[in-house]
């Protein structure tokens, strides 16, 4: 284990309950501010562009900031990386509570930041510090937590509002990122906690796998339609829900839900899955799923359960899929760090333009069918990018 000079390690069991912890804190603090936005637009009086960026500054840092994460992670060293995740987690939650618009944009920013550190260091500790055969599980675990994360803050945050206000609501996800360093520096030990450990650089003795970049290209392609796919369907499915089905607001929130909840199906059944079948064999499967979604509200949207229970599962699967084989085809810590980095930065840019290019195609066109059909196209790309890719990815044990 090059990155830890000290000898504590903790048990595998009580680092995957750190790497769940840990992933809970990934995706709700931004997730948490979609049900309180009219509250926030109420007090601070923001205008609509700023009212995006508040959802959008983070993904946006994934992808700008993924190359200074991965270069953090090798400097510093994984564990002290996870440290400054939690703390930034927490700082930017407790700044984006506590002030005016400045305050606000200023905390959402260092939430985005310090989540970009532990998307990359979190796939690099499961690679050094898990069994081959468990990677899987572990990988399946963490992206299942980034859901559960989500879906809690998604539920919980309006409620809390309407007790308390929108600064206490969005100030309570703070519980999870105390939790998450408690947690952290109990298993790992103080100083390893807080400890700047480089990895070690030293070259590989392994040889890189045939067309490395080919496979870089390939799963970089497959998570930018993964993700373009994934915050299209997010942004804009319960406007679909709504002006197809005549759902009302909350019935049509509730309702997409089901997306957001059974990737958890998804991230945990792919580790299984890949025990039986080849990975190439998963994401054809995975694929399927994922088209059913815009051809099914295309042609059947009464039917949009199915179509979204068969996209959760899809989606919570696809992005397990790309990290499992990120971490087993990588030669090497350093270069696993590199095409997270890549794979990553490249994908989220693409997946933070899907809400407005999705909002744009169907203003312009006043129907769905165009915008499904965009979406439709990302799917496909993720498909066959994906499959082509993982095909050297050994089936796990």
């Amino acid at each position: 284990m090059s990155g830890r000079i000290l000898a504590r390690v903790p048990s595998s069991w009580i680092l995957l309950a750190c790497i769940g912890l840990l992933a809970l804190n990934l995706r709700g603090p931004f997730i948490a501010v979609a049900p309180v936005v009219d509250l926030m637009q109420a007090e601070l009086n923001f205008s609509p562009v700023m009212l995006g960026l508040l959802t959008s500054i983070p993904v946006l840092c994934f992808s700008l900031a993924a190359p200074l994460a991965s270069l953090a992670s090798r400097k510093f060293g994984a564990e002290f990386a996870v440290t400054l995740t939690i703390l930034g987690v927490l700082a930017g939650v407790l700044v984006r509570s506590s002030g005016g618009p400045v305050l606000v944009m200023a905390g959402t920013v260092v939430i985005g930041l310090a989540i970009t550190v532990g998307n990359i260091a979190v796939p690099l500790i499961i690679r050094r510090d898990f069994a081959p055969a468990r990677q899987g599980t572990a990988m399946g675990i963490y992206t299942a937590a980034l859901n559960i994360g989500s879906f809690l803050t998604s539920v919980a945050t309006a409620p809390l509002a309407g007790v308390a206000g929108w600064r206490f609501a969005l100030g309570s996800v703070a519980v999870l990122a105390v939790a998450a360093v408690a947690f952290w520096i109990l298993a790992v030990g103080p100083r390893n906690a807080f400890l700047v450990s480089p990895e070690s650089t030293a070259t590989s003795s392994l040889a890189p796998v045939r067309g490395s970049r080919w496979i870089t290209a390939g799963l970089t392609a497959g998570f930018a339609g993964q993700a373009f796919s994934y915050y299209g369907v997010t942004a804009w499915l319960p406007s679909y829900l709504n002006d197809e089905l005549g759902m009302s607001a909350t019935e049509a929130g509730a309702a997409s839900s089901i997306f957001q909840i059974l990737a958890i199906v998804g991230g945990l059944g792919v580790p299984f899955a890949a025990k039986y079948m080849s990975m190439t064999s998963v994401t054809v499967t995975l694929g399927v799923l994922w088209i059913t979604v815009p051809a099914g509200l295309l042609l059947a949207p009464g039917a949009w359960w199915l179509w979204s229970t068969a996209g959760g599962i899809a989606q919570g699967g696809g992005i397990t899929v790309i990290f499992i084989a990120i971490i087993r085809l990588a030669r090497d810590q350093a270069s696993a760090g590199r095409m997270s980095a890549v794979v990553q930065g490249a994908g989220y840019a693409i997946g933070a333009a899907a809400p407005p290019l999705v909002g744009f195609i169907h203003d312009a066109s006043g129907s769905w069918t165009p915008a499904l059909l965009v979406i439709l196209a990302s799917v496909l790309t993720f498909f066959a990018s994906t499959a082509l890719s993982v095909r050297r990815v050994p089936k796990g044990r």
